[in-house]
């Protein structure tokens, strides 16, 4: 079932609900306001734009090879489709090649461990490459997420970390993205804890936004990617 356009954390989640951007100012101080002027924001979302669009052609053919070995490995389909947390709690729904076995039954929300058997072979080299993320570049050019931002939770998982986290709604106030300060910082995070950790990360790129520092990440990705450092 589709979530509504807009989550609710309810009764049960104290943390800051940011439905709005006048009730994101009035719950913290300046730590939310990012240091980017308007312009340069403006400027992201162009760059996020034209990135993609370059990043969508020049790699389709390893998409087109990537789709074909899914195909043969393992039944199922070969996009992944799931509801993660985007700016302001709305729900979107994330695309990524798929890179484990195809259950329609299993619908319970987990973080992936180390040697996962969920994962398939093809999908452990496209986890290793980042390629799994790439059909991402379409939620980028849609408008749901950016290049550079922090990861995007899964639902369950964000109402979690949101009822035991302080302040972990706050990572909220902005797209979420493909990479991020966070990312490069920490790699993946499978636990509470880590992800508590990880949340230092977030609020430092949040209120330290601008063109200089994603063009930081970005060039500590190439190095992500190219070392496989960090996936699980």
């Amino acid at each position: 079932m589709q979530p509504s356009s807009r989550l609710e954390w309810g009764a049960p989640f104290p943390a800051l609900l940011l439905t709005d951007r006048h009730r994101a100012e009035r719950a913290g101080p300046a730590l939310l306001l990012p240091a980017a002027s308007g312009i340069a924001l403006k400027l992201k979302r162009w760059i996020d734009v034209a990135g993609s669009l370059v990043g969508l052609i020049a790699l389709f053919p390893l998409l087109a090879l990537a789709a074909l070995a899914i195909k043969l490995e393992s039944p199922g389909p070969v996009l992944f489709r799931q509801y993660r947390v985007g700016r302001w709690l709305r729900p979107f729904e994330i695309l990524k090649l798929r890179s484990m076995y195809f259950d329609p039954n299993d619908r319970s929300a987990k973080w992936t461990t180390k040697g996962d058997r969920r994962i398939t072979r093809v999908g452990r080299f496209l986890r290793r490459t980042r390629l799994d993320e790439v059909p991402q570049l379409w939620n980028v050019i849609k408008g749901q997420m950016r290049l550079i931002g922090p990861r995007p939770e899964q639902l369950p998982l964000a109402r979690r970390l949101a009822q035991l986290t302080p302040y972990y709604d706050w990572r909220h106030a902005v797209r979420p993205g493909i990479t991020g300060w966070a990312q490069i910082n920490m790699g993946y995070c499978a636990s509470t804890e880590e992800s508590q950790r990880k949340l230092e990360y977030d609020l430092f790129y949040l209120r330290h936004i601008s063109l200089r520092l994603d063009l930081e990440v970005a060039l500590a990705t190439v190095s992500v990617v190219l070392t496989g450092r960090g996936s699980r």
